[in-house]
């Protein structure tokens, strides 16, 4: 018998069974860095890349990953969200990617937030690849999560 919440008395994986959990408001906030060369990062501000609107595109693709995470994790729960946000903040190395996801339900965001985030970085890294080759993709990691009381 195993005390792995995802794992059956077999040994079989199985989605854990949130019914008996409280719905509450609950937010996780995940961040990673794409590492990009000041060449790169000047023709983003620009809006000159080849591609086109990168970091308008990259919001979307965080958003849509987010909103699809039960189809890309596969134990996941599919949840009803009630808020998504994704920003981008310059650094000397590339930009920092953020995201918040909100949702009343019985479990957790936080693999909503770091799906976000996964998504604009590779959907950054696509959109730059053919002048950057240089790229790295680093430090996908949740933030913070909370939730609140019962409702």
């Amino acid at each position: 018998m195993s005390s792995l919440s995802h794992l059956d008395a077999t040994g079989a994986a199985r989605m854990v069974d949130v019914s008996a959990k409280p719905t509450v408001a609950r937010e996780a906030i995940a961040e990673g860095q794409i590492r990009l060369q000041a060449s790169t990062l000047d023709l983003i501000r620009a809006g000159q890349m080849p591609k086109g609107e990168v970091l308008a595109t990259a919001r979307i693709a965080g958003i849509q990953a987010a909103k699809r995470t039960a189809d890309w994790i596969p134990l996941c729960h599919p949840l009803p969200l009630t808020g998504i946000r994704v920003t981008f903040q310059e650094s000397a190395q590339g930009l920092t990617i953020q995201a918040t996801v909100r949702t009343t339900a019985r479990t957790g965001v936080e693999m909503e937030a770091l799906t976000a985030v996964t998504a604009a970085a590779l959907t950054l890294y696509d959109m730059c690849k053919a002048v950057d080759k240089t790229m790295v993709i680093e430090g996908i990691r949740l933030v913070s999560k909370t939730k609140g009381d019962p409702s």
